[in-house]
Protein backbone atom coordinates (compact mmCIF):
# COMPACT_ATOMS: atom_id res chain seq x y z
CA UNK A 1 0.00 0.00 0.00
CA UNK A 2 1.09 3.44 -0.90
CA UNK A 3 2.51 5.79 2.04
CA UNK A 4 0.15 9.25 2.33
CA UNK A 5 1.33 11.65 -0.05
CA UNK A 6 0.04 15.13 -1.02
CA UNK A 7 -2.86 14.78 -3.94
CA UNK A 8 -0.51 16.74 -6.35
CA UNK A 9 2.47 19.26 -6.14
CA UNK A 10 2.75 22.34 -8.53
CA UNK A 11 6.34 23.41 -8.74
CA UNK A 12 7.00 26.93 -9.47
CA UNK A 13 10.69 28.40 -10.62
CA UNK A 14 11.69 31.77 -8.90
CA UNK A 15 14.78 33.15 -9.94
CA UNK A 16 17.41 35.25 -8.34
CA UNK A 17 14.72 38.82 -8.42
CA UNK A 18 12.76 37.01 -6.02
CA UNK A 19 8.53 37.56 -6.18
CA UNK A 20 9.32 40.63 -8.29
CA UNK A 21 10.15 38.49 -11.10
CA UNK A 22 7.01 35.98 -10.69
CA UNK A 23 4.57 36.44 -13.60
CA UNK A 24 0.97 36.92 -12.56
CA UNK A 25 0.11 32.94 -13.43
CA UNK A 26 2.24 31.93 -11.21
CA UNK A 27 1.45 34.61 -8.49
CA UNK A 28 -2.03 33.71 -8.27
CA UNK A 29 -0.26 29.72 -7.70
CA UNK A 30 0.90 30.90 -5.07
CA UNK A 31 -0.86 33.73 -3.16
CA UNK A 32 -3.67 30.40 -3.79
CA UNK A 33 -2.08 27.84 -2.33
CA UNK A 34 -2.79 26.31 1.21
CA UNK A 35 -0.09 25.16 1.19
CA UNK A 36 3.70 26.29 0.33
CA UNK A 37 6.75 23.95 0.00
CA UNK A 38 9.87 25.92 -0.39
CA UNK A 39 13.59 26.83 1.54
CA UNK A 40 14.15 29.34 3.78
CA UNK A 41 14.74 32.25 1.38
CA UNK A 42 12.24 31.04 -1.15
CA UNK A 43 9.78 31.22 1.43
CA UNK A 44 11.04 34.28 2.47
CA UNK A 45 10.41 36.27 -1.03
CA UNK A 46 6.29 35.69 -0.78
CA UNK A 47 4.36 38.31 0.86
CA UNK A 48 2.30 37.20 3.52
CA UNK A 49 -1.35 34.95 3.09
CA UNK A 50 -3.98 34.85 5.66
CA UNK A 51 -4.10 31.37 6.62
CA UNK A 52 -1.66 29.58 4.29
CA UNK A 53 0.44 26.60 5.55
CA UNK A 54 4.19 27.09 5.30
CA UNK A 55 6.78 24.47 5.27
CA UNK A 56 10.66 24.19 4.79
CA UNK A 57 12.25 21.29 2.91
CA UNK A 58 13.57 19.27 5.90
CA UNK A 59 16.79 18.32 6.22
CA UNK A 60 17.69 16.04 5.40
CA UNK A 61 16.10 16.42 2.34
CA UNK A 62 15.55 12.86 0.96
CA UNK A 63 15.04 11.55 4.91
CA UNK A 64 12.65 13.85 6.18
CA UNK A 65 10.31 14.19 3.10
CA UNK A 66 8.00 11.54 3.62
CA UNK A 67 7.09 12.77 7.31
CA UNK A 68 6.60 15.95 4.92
CA UNK A 69 4.12 14.42 2.43
CA UNK A 70 2.06 12.59 5.57
CA UNK A 71 1.90 15.61 7.29
CA UNK A 72 -0.19 17.05 3.70
CA UNK A 73 -1.51 14.12 2.51
CA UNK A 74 -4.37 14.48 0.48
CA UNK A 75 -4.07 18.00 -0.54
CA UNK A 76 -2.94 20.22 -3.04
CA UNK A 77 0.24 21.94 -2.62
CA UNK A 78 2.77 24.27 -4.12
CA UNK A 79 6.35 24.51 -4.00
CA UNK A 80 8.97 26.44 -4.71
CA UNK A 81 12.75 25.85 -6.72
CA UNK A 82 15.16 28.04 -8.17
CA UNK A 83 15.10 28.96 -11.50
CA UNK A 84 14.23 25.62 -13.45
CA UNK A 85 13.02 22.56 -11.21
CA UNK A 86 14.28 19.98 -13.65
CA UNK A 87 17.89 21.42 -13.37
CA UNK A 88 19.55 19.55 -10.60
CA UNK A 89 15.81 20.87 -8.55
CA UNK A 90 13.72 19.06 -6.36
CA UNK A 91 11.78 19.10 -9.60
CA UNK A 92 13.48 15.74 -10.31
CA UNK A 93 12.99 14.08 -6.73
CA UNK A 94 9.48 14.90 -6.24
CA UNK A 95 8.52 12.84 -9.79
CA UNK A 96 10.82 10.16 -8.89
CA UNK A 97 9.06 9.95 -5.57
CA UNK A 98 5.58 10.55 -6.13
CA UNK A 99 5.33 9.89 -9.74
CA UNK A 100 4.66 11.77 -13.19
CA UNK A 101 0.95 12.56 -12.54
CA UNK A 102 1.25 13.74 -9.19
CA UNK A 103 4.12 16.57 -10.16
CA UNK A 104 3.74 19.36 -12.23
CA UNK A 105 6.60 21.99 -13.57
CA UNK A 106 5.95 25.84 -13.32
CA UNK A 107 9.71 26.37 -14.57
CA UNK A 108 11.27 29.73 -14.65
CA UNK A 109 14.50 30.84 -17.03
CA UNK A 110 16.85 28.50 -15.98
CA UNK A 111 20.57 29.22 -13.92
CA UNK A 112 21.73 27.52 -16.70
CA UNK A 113 20.17 29.16 -19.72
CA UNK A 114 21.63 32.54 -18.25
CA UNK A 115 25.16 31.49 -18.27
CA UNK A 116 25.15 30.56 -21.10
CA UNK A 117 23.88 33.89 -22.29
CA UNK A 118 26.34 35.78 -20.32
CA UNK A 119 28.77 33.79 -22.03
CA UNK A 120 27.50 33.84 -25.40
CA UNK A 121 27.28 30.21 -25.52
CA UNK A 122 25.50 27.98 -27.85
CA UNK A 123 23.95 25.58 -26.10
CA UNK A 124 25.50 22.65 -28.52
CA UNK A 125 29.04 23.37 -27.39
CA UNK A 126 28.44 23.16 -23.50
CA UNK A 127 28.28 20.40 -21.25
CA UNK A 128 26.51 20.70 -18.12
CA UNK A 129 27.84 18.90 -15.24
CA UNK A 130 26.14 19.68 -11.25
CA UNK A 131 28.33 19.34 -8.28
CA UNK A 132 25.11 20.32 -5.72
CA UNK A 133 25.88 17.13 -3.09
CA UNK A 134 28.23 15.98 -5.47
CA UNK A 135 32.03 14.87 -5.31
CA UNK A 136 33.77 17.52 -7.10
CA UNK A 137 36.17 15.04 -8.61
CA UNK A 138 33.45 14.48 -11.03
CA UNK A 139 34.47 17.34 -13.57
CA UNK A 140 37.64 15.18 -14.58
CA UNK A 141 35.81 13.24 -16.42
CA UNK A 142 34.76 15.94 -18.97
CA UNK A 143 38.81 17.14 -19.57
CA UNK A 144 39.32 17.87 -23.07
CA UNK A 145 41.28 20.51 -24.52
CA UNK A 146 38.89 23.25 -26.02
CA UNK A 147 35.94 21.69 -24.33
CA UNK A 148 33.53 24.09 -22.38
CA UNK A 149 31.49 23.16 -19.41
CA UNK A 150 29.20 24.95 -17.17
CA UNK A 151 29.10 23.71 -13.43
CA UNK A 152 26.56 23.85 -10.96
CA UNK A 153 28.65 24.76 -7.60
CA UNK A 154 27.75 23.50 -4.27
CA UNK A 155 28.35 26.56 -2.91
CA UNK A 156 30.93 29.56 -2.62
CA UNK A 157 33.56 26.70 -2.15
CA UNK A 158 33.06 25.26 -5.04
CA UNK A 159 35.31 27.21 -7.53
CA UNK A 160 38.18 26.89 -5.42
CA UNK A 161 37.91 23.44 -5.18
CA UNK A 162 37.44 23.03 -9.29
CA UNK A 163 40.85 24.95 -9.51
CA UNK A 164 42.75 23.03 -7.01
CA UNK A 165 41.67 19.89 -9.13
CA UNK A 166 42.53 20.96 -12.51
CA UNK A 167 45.40 22.19 -11.68
CA UNK A 168 46.84 18.65 -10.44
CA UNK A 169 45.41 17.48 -13.73
CA UNK A 170 47.59 19.94 -15.78
CA UNK A 171 44.59 22.08 -16.62
CA UNK A 172 45.58 25.39 -14.86
CA UNK A 173 45.36 27.56 -17.88
CA UNK A 174 41.64 27.01 -18.17
CA UNK A 175 39.79 29.86 -17.98
CA UNK A 176 37.24 30.13 -15.00
CA UNK A 177 34.22 32.13 -15.38
CA UNK A 178 32.10 32.54 -11.83
CA UNK A 179 28.93 33.51 -12.62
CA UNK A 180 27.14 34.72 -8.82
CA UNK A 181 23.07 35.28 -8.59
CA UNK A 182 21.80 35.01 -12.36
CA UNK A 183 18.60 36.60 -12.50
CA UNK A 184 19.37 39.19 -9.88
CA UNK A 185 20.02 42.97 -10.60
CA UNK A 186 23.87 42.31 -9.23
CA UNK A 187 25.59 39.12 -10.96
CA UNK A 188 28.77 39.70 -9.90
CA UNK A 189 31.22 37.92 -11.75
CA UNK A 190 35.09 36.87 -11.67
CA UNK A 191 37.17 35.89 -14.33
CA UNK A 192 40.40 33.77 -13.64
CA UNK A 193 42.90 30.88 -14.64
CA UNK A 194 42.38 28.02 -12.24
CA UNK A 195 46.11 28.19 -11.59
CA UNK A 196 45.31 31.44 -10.42
CA UNK A 197 42.26 31.45 -8.45
CA UNK A 198 41.38 32.10 -5.35
CA UNK A 199 39.30 32.36 -1.94
CA UNK A 200 35.38 31.93 -1.65
CA UNK A 201 32.50 33.01 -4.09
CA UNK A 202 28.81 34.02 -3.41
CA UNK A 203 27.18 30.80 -2.43
CA UNK A 204 24.86 30.38 -6.00
CA UNK A 205 27.15 30.41 -8.70
CA UNK A 206 28.44 29.02 -11.91
CA UNK A 207 31.54 28.63 -12.94
CA UNK A 208 32.08 28.84 -16.62
CA UNK A 209 35.04 26.65 -17.68
CA UNK A 210 36.71 27.07 -20.84
CA UNK A 211 39.00 24.40 -20.57
CA UNK A 212 43.14 24.37 -21.53
CA UNK A 213 45.15 21.66 -21.22
CA UNK A 214 46.65 17.95 -22.72
CA UNK A 215 45.03 15.04 -24.00
CA UNK A 216 44.32 12.94 -20.38
CA UNK A 217 42.33 10.13 -21.79
CA UNK A 218 40.57 8.85 -24.58
CA UNK A 219 36.46 9.23 -24.46
CA UNK A 220 36.76 5.37 -26.06
CA UNK A 221 37.26 2.65 -24.48
CA UNK A 222 40.35 1.13 -23.62
CA UNK A 223 42.15 3.76 -21.07
CA UNK A 224 46.30 3.05 -20.97
CA UNK A 225 46.80 0.35 -17.90
CA UNK A 226 49.12 3.17 -17.05
CA UNK A 227 46.32 5.24 -15.19
CA UNK A 228 45.25 3.29 -12.91
CA UNK A 229 46.63 2.31 -9.40
CA UNK A 230 46.84 -1.66 -9.25
CA UNK A 231 49.26 -4.14 -7.49
CA UNK A 232 48.88 -6.33 -10.74
CA UNK A 233 45.35 -7.01 -9.94
CA UNK A 234 43.83 -5.49 -13.33
CA UNK A 235 41.86 -6.21 -16.55
CA UNK A 236 44.40 -4.95 -19.21
CA UNK A 237 43.89 -2.26 -21.73
CA UNK A 238 43.00 -5.17 -24.80
CA UNK A 239 41.07 -7.48 -22.77
CA UNK A 240 39.10 -4.69 -20.99
CA UNK A 241 38.28 -3.31 -24.40
CA UNK A 242 36.59 -6.69 -25.69
CA UNK A 243 34.88 -7.06 -22.38
CA UNK A 244 32.96 -3.93 -22.37
CA UNK A 245 32.35 -3.83 -25.79
CA UNK A 246 29.98 -6.87 -25.06
CA UNK A 247 28.94 -5.41 -21.68
CA UNK A 248 27.62 -2.84 -23.77
CA UNK A 249 26.96 0.05 -21.17
CA UNK A 250 23.72 1.99 -21.85
CA UNK A 251 22.50 4.93 -19.97
CA UNK A 252 21.62 4.66 -16.55
CA UNK A 253 21.96 1.02 -16.28
CA UNK A 254 24.03 -0.54 -13.57
CA UNK A 255 26.72 -2.92 -13.28
CA UNK A 256 28.29 -5.52 -10.93
CA UNK A 257 32.06 -5.57 -11.22
CA UNK A 258 32.54 -8.61 -9.10
CA UNK A 259 36.24 -9.61 -8.18
CA UNK A 260 36.78 -5.71 -8.80
CA UNK A 261 40.46 -5.58 -8.58
CA UNK A 262 41.55 -1.97 -9.60
CA UNK A 263 37.82 -1.34 -10.83
CA UNK A 264 39.23 -0.73 -14.30
CA UNK A 265 36.11 -2.40 -15.85
CA UNK A 266 33.56 -0.78 -13.80
CA UNK A 267 34.91 3.01 -14.19
CA UNK A 268 35.08 2.71 -18.02
CA UNK A 269 31.32 1.40 -17.28
CA UNK A 270 30.69 4.75 -15.76
CA UNK A 271 32.61 6.99 -18.59
CA UNK A 272 30.25 5.38 -21.06
CA UNK A 273 27.56 7.80 -19.71
CA UNK A 274 27.17 9.94 -17.15
CA UNK A 275 23.95 8.24 -15.90
CA UNK A 276 25.70 4.88 -15.85
CA UNK A 277 26.18 3.34 -12.50
CA UNK A 278 29.13 0.59 -11.48
CA UNK A 279 28.78 -1.39 -8.03
CA UNK A 280 32.35 -2.79 -7.15
CA UNK A 281 32.62 -5.70 -5.53
CA UNK A 282 35.82 -6.55 -3.78
CA UNK A 283 37.10 -9.17 -0.82
CA UNK A 284 40.49 -7.28 -0.04
CA UNK A 285 40.24 -4.00 1.86
CA UNK A 286 43.52 -2.51 0.51
CA UNK A 287 42.19 -3.44 -3.14
CA UNK A 288 38.45 -1.69 -2.20
CA UNK A 289 39.96 1.08 -1.15
CA UNK A 290 42.95 1.75 -4.49
CA UNK A 291 39.03 1.24 -6.06
CA UNK A 292 37.77 3.98 -5.04
CA UNK A 293 40.69 5.80 -5.42
CA UNK A 294 41.29 4.92 -9.04
CA UNK A 295 37.09 6.77 -9.78
CA UNK A 296 37.74 9.58 -8.25
CA UNK A 297 41.30 10.75 -9.85
CA UNK A 298 39.53 9.35 -13.44
CA UNK A 299 35.68 11.26 -13.05
CA UNK A 300 33.51 8.97 -11.31
CA UNK A 301 33.75 9.35 -8.16
CA UNK A 302 29.83 8.05 -7.54
CA UNK A 303 31.02 4.41 -8.28
CA UNK A 304 30.19 2.31 -5.26
CA UNK A 305 32.53 -0.10 -3.28
CA UNK A 306 31.63 -2.97 -1.47
CA UNK A 307 33.99 -4.70 0.32
CA UNK A 308 33.19 -8.55 0.99
CA UNK A 309 33.35 -12.04 -1.12
CA UNK A 310 30.73 -12.99 -3.42
CA UNK A 311 28.19 -14.34 -4.34
CA UNK A 312 27.84 -13.59 -0.41
CA UNK A 313 28.01 -9.95 -0.73
CA UNK A 314 25.69 -9.49 -3.46
CA UNK A 315 22.34 -10.87 -1.93
CA UNK A 316 21.81 -6.79 -0.79
CA UNK A 317 23.03 -5.32 -4.14
CA UNK A 318 20.36 -3.96 -6.37
CA UNK A 319 19.78 -6.07 -9.68
CA UNK A 320 22.08 -5.39 -12.12
CA UNK A 321 21.71 -4.71 -15.87
CA UNK A 322 25.35 -6.28 -16.78
CA UNK A 323 27.74 -8.07 -14.66
CA UNK A 324 31.71 -8.77 -14.93
CA UNK A 325 33.38 -11.62 -13.25
CA UNK A 326 36.90 -10.99 -13.60
CA UNK A 327 38.07 -12.88 -11.18
CA UNK A 328 36.69 -15.97 -8.60
CA UNK A 329 34.29 -17.30 -11.31
CA UNK A 330 35.01 -20.96 -9.93
CA UNK A 331 33.85 -20.35 -6.13
CA UNK A 332 30.71 -22.18 -5.69
CA UNK A 333 27.20 -20.41 -6.83
CA UNK A 334 28.43 -17.15 -7.78
CA UNK A 335 28.31 -17.11 -11.76
CA UNK A 336 25.25 -18.88 -11.10
CA UNK A 337 23.95 -16.08 -8.75
CA UNK A 338 25.08 -13.82 -10.88
CA UNK A 339 22.77 -14.92 -13.68
CA UNK A 340 20.07 -15.05 -11.97
CA UNK A 341 20.34 -11.46 -10.56
CA UNK A 342 20.54 -10.06 -14.15
CA UNK A 343 17.27 -8.31 -15.79
CA UNK A 344 15.67 -9.94 -18.82
CA UNK A 345 18.64 -9.04 -21.34
CA UNK A 346 21.13 -8.46 -19.18
CA UNK A 347 24.77 -9.10 -20.22
CA UNK A 348 27.29 -11.25 -18.04
CA UNK A 349 31.12 -11.40 -19.10
CA UNK A 350 33.43 -13.60 -17.33
CA UNK A 351 36.96 -14.06 -17.62
CA UNK A 352 39.53 -16.84 -16.51
CA UNK A 353 43.23 -17.31 -17.21
CA UNK A 354 43.30 -21.57 -15.07
CA UNK A 355 42.38 -24.51 -16.25
CA UNK A 356 39.39 -24.93 -14.15
CA UNK A 357 38.10 -21.78 -14.95
CA UNK A 358 38.22 -22.06 -18.57
CA UNK A 359 36.73 -25.86 -18.31
CA UNK A 360 33.87 -24.31 -15.65
CA UNK A 361 33.06 -21.25 -18.68
CA UNK A 362 33.14 -24.01 -21.75
CA UNK A 363 30.26 -26.01 -18.95
CA UNK A 364 28.22 -22.85 -19.07
CA UNK A 365 28.96 -22.07 -22.68
CA UNK A 366 27.74 -25.33 -23.78
CA UNK A 367 24.39 -24.97 -21.04
CA UNK A 368 23.77 -21.24 -21.72
CA UNK A 369 25.32 -20.39 -25.27
CA UNK A 370 26.40 -16.87 -26.09
CA UNK A 371 29.88 -16.42 -27.10
CA UNK A 372 32.68 -18.46 -25.92
CA UNK A 373 36.56 -16.44 -26.88
CA UNK A 374 40.34 -17.42 -26.32
CA UNK A 375 42.07 -13.88 -26.47
CA UNK A 376 46.06 -14.11 -26.34
CA UNK A 377 48.16 -10.65 -26.51
CA UNK A 378 51.34 -10.32 -27.42
CA UNK A 379 53.58 -7.42 -27.27
CA UNK A 380 57.30 -6.36 -27.98
CA UNK A 381 60.07 -6.55 -25.65
CA UNK A 382 63.52 -6.16 -25.29
CA UNK A 383 65.02 -9.56 -26.46
CA UNK A 384 68.92 -9.53 -25.84
CA UNK A 385 70.09 -6.72 -28.02
CA UNK A 386 66.95 -6.56 -30.47
CA UNK A 387 63.25 -7.04 -29.81
CA UNK A 388 60.74 -9.81 -30.08
CA UNK A 389 57.31 -10.73 -29.17
CA UNK A 390 56.70 -11.57 -25.84
CA UNK A 391 53.09 -13.54 -25.15
CA UNK A 392 50.92 -12.66 -22.60
CA UNK A 393 48.57 -15.28 -20.85
CA UNK A 394 45.68 -16.40 -22.68
CA UNK A 395 42.35 -15.23 -21.16
CA UNK A 396 38.86 -17.07 -21.65
CA UNK A 397 35.83 -14.90 -22.30
CA UNK A 398 32.51 -15.82 -21.56
CA UNK A 399 29.62 -13.61 -23.16
CA UNK A 400 25.52 -14.38 -22.43
CA UNK A 401 22.80 -12.06 -22.80
CA UNK A 402 19.94 -13.08 -20.81
CA UNK A 403 16.68 -14.17 -22.44
CA UNK A 404 13.19 -12.64 -21.43
CA UNK A 405 12.35 -16.03 -20.39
Amino acid sequence: MRPPVPSSITVVGIGADGWSGVPDSHRSLLTGAEVVFGGDRHLAMLPDVDGQFREAWPSPLRDGLPDLFKRYAYRDVVALASGDPLVSGIGATLVELLGEERVRIEPALSSVALARARMRWPAETVEVVTLVGRDAHAVLRHLSPGHRVLVLSSDGGTPEELAGLLVLAGYGRTSMTVLADLGSDREPRVDATAQDWSGRAPDHNIVALDLAGPVVRSWATGLPDEVFESDGQLTRRDLRTAALARLAPQPGELLWDVGAGAGSIGIEWMLAHPTCRTIAVEADTVRAGRVSRNAAALGVPALEVVTGRAPEALTSLPKPDAVFVGGGATVSGLVGYCMSALRPGGRLVAHGVTLETETLLARLYDMHGGELTRISVERVEPLGSMSGWTPARAVTQWAHVKGAG
